[in-house]
Order: C-alpha cells, then structure tokens, then sequence
C-alpha cells in the first residue's frame, strides 16, 4: 500500500487531536497538512494548541512544527496538496455541509467525523464491519457533481458505535424494536473536567440531538442502495434516551430489543461472539482483531476497564438475558473519540483506500 499524505480539517479540537495521536506512525497515512479556524492560522500547531492540549500522549514530533492552516481560506491549497482529508470542524452545520461539498468539487476525498452530509442520499454512512457496501454509493455522488476523485463518506454518531454493531448480528431474527438509554462521556461533549467543573459528582438527561440521532441514523446503516441512493430502513423502530454522565471516555448503552422469531440467550451470544467484518478480513491497520467482545461476568463491560480494548476500537457487550416486555436486554460499550470518532473514520478511509475509491495524488 502507497503512502497518502492526509490533511486534517478542524485539527485543533478535541477530535482533531485525536486524529493527530491515532495517525502517528500510522502505516499508510502521514500528515502532512493541519488547518483550523482562521484564529489558529499561521501559527504552528503546537503553539494553537497550547494550553488546551487534552490527550494523555504528547503531541506527535512530526506534527507540532507544522503550520496551522485557515481551512476554509487555504481550501485551494490543501485540496491540492494531499491525497484526502479528516473533516472534524468546528462550525455550523449549513458551512460544514458546503464546506466539505467544496473540498469534494475540489477533487479532494472528504471522509468526515461531522453530522451535515449524515443524511445525503448519495452519501455512505459507514461503520465499517457493518455495512461497507454502502461505499458503492460513491460513484453516484461522483456522478451527480461530475468528480473523478472527490468523494465524501461520513462515521455515524459516537453513541451508536456500541449498540448498532451489537445488534448487527442479529438482524437475522426479524429486528422490531429497540429501546436504548446511552450513558455518554463528557469528551462527546470535547471537554474534560477541568473544562466543565459542573460535571463532576453530577448527570444530565439531556444531550441536544442525541436522542434523534440514536433513532434516525441506524435505519441508514441498515439502508439499501436504490436507484444510486441509500434508502434508509423502515425498521426496526427506535427510542432513545441520552444521558451525559461524568466519565471522561466511554459511551456505554443499555439496550432492549424485541424480534418476530426471538433468539435463545446462547444463540445470541454465540454470534456477537463470533461476528467478523471486512475490515478483519482485509486486516485493515486500525481494525481490532476481535470486533465485538462479550463478557460473561455480570459486571462487565466497565468503562474504565474495557473502553481501550484493541485500541479503543473494539465494542464490548455483557449481561445478555431475557426481559419482560423485550425479548433480549443487554449492556455494550465502546470508546467514543476512538472507535466512535476519528478511530472509526480512520478505519473507513483504510477501507476507502483497500477498495481504491481514494487513490494517491
């Protein structure tokens, strides 16, 4: 595999500097282009972020000289200079959705950790042992804007990385009906404690547009291609609650699932054991050898113990047994800045890289 220079939209945030500390020595990706707002512009990386630095390793020495640019003002430069970009912007969404549409017109793959291009049509979700067909939509978007190399594919929300893959596996029992209460780490929100005091020793119930996103965006992960479209699922039907509680990493979900023929307790756990996905298969950099992890004890998955299981990118589930109004009840956890965020939009430009819908410049 070629090595690809890759730049990173929005590199100063929290997100950002994850994807900084994920690509170091990272085999086929080097970075070599880093831009922000135009407050960040000029100045190099380690000076935009000092003081607001939140990742537990140092920042990468191939990355703290480079020259933060403006990435909306230098967009001609960038896009002409790396093979694809990270989009994890801080911005409104109408500018984001046109940002990252400029960037793609410009011949420049986008794949984007941001929410505006979510509901395209001809735009692949993608969670990558889930479903990584839907990347085939790629080539009507191209079609559509008239692209030979720009593309944009986008990760789902963080908080649907544990559930949705948990559940994967057993779409095969007719799927009808989830309810799902996430418990969500206060780094989904880029903060950490000394950043939001209020946090500590307390939960909040409510998460803006959580709750719509956990209902919404797993019928477009189960969607078919359809007339160069991604046609979103009619079923299963969802509900969602959205919780933050005061961890620092780690979205875990309790989760309550109806089918028409339900699965034995054995059966189920059985096949989220032993569930493997394309990513495995192609052995892709960033893809856990063992993509869903379940545990037997009663208390686990734990947060603390678990959410860095192969790297942060692997989905843990425990405590699968009966329920009296659903048929299955469990609990599944995952990491949400890795797996849920820059990991799991590295690991989807690996399988746009292994499928050749992004090549090098």
């Amino acid at each position: 595999m070629r090595a690809y220079n890759i730049g990173i939209l929005g590199a100063t945030g929290m997100v950002g500097q994850r994807f900084i500390t994920l690509l170091d020595g990272h085999p086929w990706f080097n970075v070599t282009a880093v831009a922000a707002s135009g407050r960040s512009a000029g100045k190099t990386y380690e000076e935009a972020v000092a003081g607001r630095w939140m990742m537990s390793a140092p920042i990468p020495s191939g990355v703290k000289n480079l020259t933060v640019l403006d990435a909306v003002a230098d967009i001609d430069k960038i896009a002409g200079n790396v093979d694809f970009v990270f989009s994890a912007v801080d911005m409104k969404k109408d500018e984001i959705y046109k940002l990252e549409e400029d960037y793609a017109r410009r011949e420049c793959p986008v794949v984007s950790n941001n929410s505006a291009h979510r509901h395209t049509p001809d735009v692949p979700m993608v969670v990558p042992e889930v479903n990584p067909e839907h990347i085939e939509v790629i080539e009507s978007f191209r079609k559509r804007l008239g692209l030979k190399r720009g593309l944009i594919a986008v990760k789902s929300n963080c908080s649907l990385q544990s559930y949705v893959p948990a559940l994967h596996p057993l779409l095969g029992f007719g799927l009808e009906k989830v309810l799902v209460c996430t418990y969500q780490a206060i780094s989904g929100a880029s903060k950490i404690f000394e950043t939001w005091p209020e946090m500590i020793d307390n939960v909040i119930p409510f998460i803006g547009g959580e709750e719509e996103k956990s209902e919404q965006e797993p019928l477009k992960l189960w969607g078919k291609i359809e007339n160069g479209v991604i046609v979103p699922a009619k079923s299963p039907s969802f509900t969602a609650q959205c919780i933050r509680v005061p961890v620092t990493d780690g979205h875990m979900a309790a989760v309550f699932a109806s089918f028409r023929k339900p699965p034995e307790i054995e059966e189920a756990k059985a096949l989220i054991r032993d569930f493997t996905g394309l990513p495995q298969k192609l052995a892709l950099p960033s893809a856990p050898k063992k993509f869903l992890h379940y545990f037997e004890q009663n208390d686990r998955p734990q947060t603390a113990l678990d959410r860095d299981l192969e790297n942060g990118m692997a989905v843990s589930v425990g405590r699968l047994r009966p329920d009296t109004q659903y048929d299955i009840k469990f609990v599944c956890l995952s990491h949400n800045t890795i797996r849920g965020a820059a990991g799991g939009a590295i690991l989807l430009a690996e399988l746009l890289c292994a499928e050749n819908y992004i090549q090098t410049l």
